[in-house]
C-alpha cells in the first residue's frame, strides 16, 4: 500500500491508521479483482465464438491476446491521467 495515502491521517491512534491501512489494502484488492474479472469477461465474449474444440483456436488466442493488452495498456494510461491530474489539484491547493 502507498504511505502517502495515509498521510492525513497522523493524528489518528495507531490502532486506527493500521485498520484504515488493512481496509484501504481490501478496497485495492477488490478493485484488481474486477478489473481483471471485467477484462476476461469482455475478452471472452468478444473473441470466443464457439465452443466446438477443447482449447482455443488460433484465431480466438489471438484476439484474447490483443484484447487483453489493450485492455491493459487503457487501464495503465487512465491510471497515469488520473495520476497527473490529482497531482496537478494537490499543486493548486
Amino acid at each position: 500500500m502507498d504511505k502517502s495515502m495515509l498521510g492525513d491521517l497522523d493524528n489518528l491512534p495507531e490502532e486506527d491508521k493500521l485498520k484504515m491501512a488493512a481496509m484501504i489494502d481490501q478496497l485495492q484488492i477488490r478493485d484488481s479483482l474486477r478489473m481483471y474479472n471485467a477484462l476476461v469477461e469482455r475478452c471472452f465474449n468478444d473473441c470466443v465464438d464457439t465452443f466446438k474444440h477443447k482449447s482455443l483456436q488460433k484465431q480466438e488466442e489471438n484476439c484474447v491476446r490483443r484484447c487483453a493488452e489493450k485492455f491493459l495498456k487503457h487501464s495503465m494510461r487512465v491510471g497515469m491521467r488520473f495520476a497527473e491530474l490529482n497531482q496537478g489539484a494537490a499543486t493548486q491547493d
